[in-house]
């Protein structure tokens, strides 16, 4: 008797019909990807690049009601004096590590400012931070006008996601061939199983991730369904739902609010809660609102808001912490696309995690372009193009980074679309996609040891912060890990030629 062949969970028409599915996804939405999850794996460190770019800042660990109450009196002070006060925020080193930052913005003059403050609440010095700044505005709208850069990030979001479904469908083996290496073969084959192994190895982190970076890119469109759904299109009801009451309109003249009061009041309310941030929108006015964000130990969130008038009087909270499903799913969003929960550990967690993916979406359009080449269709324009996207973005994070330390962050993304520009100019002159690769990865390599020494020339007597000697290590060992690679293959040759037997005659 001939035993039944066992039927498979997936008709191979089905899996067919995936694979190509999540080839045309992946292969049109490959750039921006890229370009998204590498910008999102650096702005995990944002905080750290803050200090980086401003290691003689104040220190802050700890922080008094008093003391929040003092900086946000001297805030207040100065954005008068500079004709922006209109909304001012703060946020503390729970938030933000090792810093207490104060910020005012006027929304009809466009005039804002950013100062970094001491434990007493005294503003010491003008934050500046251009090149972070510039860098997570890459990841959350590539450098568009706002809301078309967050709907575009947002859409791929959603294309990743799709791609990580397809992508699963595809490959019915793909689970039990979770360890399955292919070393020392076709360089199809290895990438392939590089790609479906960091795809599965990492795919709770990937699925959190994108789901989470869909949501907030498209917060803007998902924020006016629900008004449409729930509210008769009223979004301001819809915002006020979300992101907490608003200030009235009345702008007579107001004493500032007793911070320090509510936050006691708070605290005495949730014993271990600390401050996180406050946001005083209207502020010194009848009508100012104030947002403090407290965060509780055992919760996720980065601090859950409380609401008050300007005389103190409570008005709800935003029950990221305590409240329904749906509340603290909201609070949870931006901490688990960021890793900003659980410290240091957490943060490089996400950094490798976040790398995975990234290589993930390069091996991809790798595989695609070698599949083509060993079917006799090779593509050597797109393969010096795809070396030009992929190796084009660190040498670019590099030269950005030496531009923000000579000349400050006016010029950061001309710099960023002239180095982009120039990759694909040495890509093009490049034999072929494997030389230009190794190319732009020396080149990678050199701009990013240059950041690191400009760095060191510009501010080597006057870090007070270590964290600035850390991110210089983390720099050089990035720098390491491009190059090598190139430089080992580059020697092997060398010694492989060399002891080569000379032709005789």
């Amino acid at each position: 008797m001939i035993p039944q062949r066992k039927r498979q969970f997936l008709s191979p028409d089905f899996v067919r019909a995936m694979l190509a599915g999540h080839s045309a996804l992946g292969l049109a939405f490959a750039a921006l990807i890229f370009v998204v999850c590498l910008s999102g794996t650096l702005s995990v460190f944002v905080h750290e690049l803050d200090r980086w770019e401003q290691p003689d800042g104040p220190l802050v660990s700890e922080l008094t009601p008093d003391a929040i109450g003092a900086a946000l009196r001297a805030g207040y002070d100065q954005a008068k004096a500079e004709g922006a006060a209109h909304d001012l925020f703060l946020a503390g080193p729970e938030l933000v590590p090792q810093r207490f930052a104060v910020r005012y913005h006027d929304h009809d003059s466009g005039v804002e400012g950013h100062w970094l403050t001491d434990e007493q609440g005294r503003l010491v010095e003008r934050a500046g931070t251009p090149w972070s700044e510039f860098v997570v505005a890459l990841h959350m709208q590539l450098h568009l006008p706002r809301t078309w850069g967050l709907y575009l990030v947002g859409l791929t979001g959603v294309a990743l996601l799709s791609s990580l479904i397809s992508g699963l469908l595809s490959h019915p083996r793909i689970f039990k061939d979770a360890f399955s290496l292919r070393w020392g073969g076709s360089r199809r084959l290895q990438e392939a199983d590089l790609h479906n192994r960091l795809g599965v190895w990492g795919l709770p982190f990937h699925f959190v991730v994108t789901l989470t970076g869909a949501l907030l890119g498209l917060s803007t469109l998902i924020v006016g369904v629900l008004a449409l759904a729930a509210y008769d299109g009223d979004s301001e009801a819809a915002f006020a739902t979300l992101l907490g009451p608003r200030p009235t309109a009345d702008e007579t003249a107001a004493p500032l609010p007793d911070v320090a009061a509510m936050i006691r009041s708070v605290q005495s309310e949730h014993p271990g809660a600390v401050f996180t941030n406050l946001q005083v929108q209207h502020v010194g006015t009848a009508g100012q609102v104030v947002h403090l964000g407290m965060r509780s130990p055992g919760h996720l969130t980065l601090g859950n808001p409380y609401y008050f008038r300007g005389d103190g009087t409570p008005i709800g909270e935003g029950g990221f912490e305590t409240g329904g499903v749906g509340q603290q799913i909201l609070g949870a969003i931006q901490p688990l696309h960021f890793g900003w929960f659980g410290g240091l550990p957490v943060k490089l967690a996400y950094a490798v995690l976040g790398l995975a993916l990234t290589i993930v979406t390069h091996s991809g359009v790798v595989i695609w372009l070698a599949r083509r080449r060993d079917k006799g269709r090779s593509a050597p324009g797109w393969e010096k193009v795809w070396a030009a996207v992929g190796w084009g973005q660190p040498l670019a994070f590099g030269t950005t980074a030496m531009a923000a330390l000579m000349l400050g962050g006016d010029l950061l993304v001309e710099v960023y679309l002239a180095t982009l520009a120039a990759a694909l100019a040495v890509a093009w002159l490049a034999g072929s996609g494997l030389a230009a690769a190794r190319a732009l990865r020396l080149l990678s390599a050199l701009a990013i040891v240059g950041a690191v020494g400009l760095h060191t020339l510009e501010w080597g007597g006057r870090i007070t912060d270590p964290m600035a000697w850390y991110v210089n290590f983390a720099m050089l060992a990035c720098a390491a890990l491009i190059a090598l690679p190139v430089l080992w293959s580059g020697t092997t040759r060398l010694v492989r030629s060399a002891r080569q037997p000379s032709p005789t005659a």
